[in-house]
């Protein structure tokens, strides 16, 4: 794979989210990557215990705001060639199939994610 530089428009996965960003500075094995848009929404839940509900402590998973900054491992970080969607509009497409996914399933986890994720949008869209 050849290295990218500081300006690049990538797409990053951070925890279990994926982001179109730009990088903004090369760090051993990792890149700093500039939250442009939300290509999918994080899995709420415990990330040790994947889509499992019967877990200490269900954590509430928030996308990456915009503009902020993430240190992500190399390996998570892709050229992105197209694009980029408005903020707003792909944490929106982002939430939207995610619920999607979630109604499908009937899991105690699924139905917990759901309840989180309707706090998220509260949050995210309240001043929209």
């Amino acid at each position: 794979m050849s290295e990218l530089n500081i300006g690049d428009k990538v797409t990053a996965i951070y925890k279990t989210g994926k982001y179109i960003g730009e990088i903004t500075e090369r760090r051993p094995q990792h890149y700093l990557v500039r939250v442009l848009a939300v290509a999918k929404h994080p899995m709420q839940g415990d990330l040790h215990n994947p889509k499992d509900a019967e877990v200490g402590f269900f954590h509430e998973r928030k996308a990456l705001s915009f503009r902020e900054q993430a240190n992500i491992p190399e390996k998570m970080v892709k050229p992105f060639d197209g694009e980029i969607p408005d903020y707003v509009d792909s944490l929106r497409d982002a939430t939207s199939k995610l619920r999607t996914e979630l109604e499908a399933d009937n899991s105690t986890w699924a139905q917990q994610s759901l309840r989180n994720l309707d706090s998220l949008e509260k949050d995210y869209f309240k001043n929209l």
